[in-house]
């Protein structure tokens, strides 16, 4: 490999904070905020909003969507166009 043209890869955490769940791995990813990991020492972290211990594929629970009242909500806040009350 050529030196000095691969992003320099570092222990980084990677935490869910729905699901409580944190995940040290290493990443080229870059991070200003940082937290103490169990063993005592200072890493990076990025906030995930789904990782294994959130995603439903994973947990084997489900979300029932409701579109139909979205639909309604929708309706009710924009209104129907004037084409559409014809």
């Amino acid at each position: 490999m050529r030196n000095g043209i691969h992003p320099v890869s570092r222990p980084v955490v990677f935490r869910d904070r729905a699901a409580g769940f944190q995940l040290l791995t290493r990443s080229t990813i870059e991070s200003r905020r940082t937290v103490e990991w169990e063993d005592g020492t200072t890493y990076p972290v990025v906030d995930v909003e789904i990782s294994s211990a959130s995603h439903p594929f994973y947990t084997g629970t489900s979300r029932v969507v409701d579109t139909a009242g979205r639909v309604e909500r929708f309706q009710r806040r924009y209104g129907r166009t004037t084409a559409d009350r014809h």
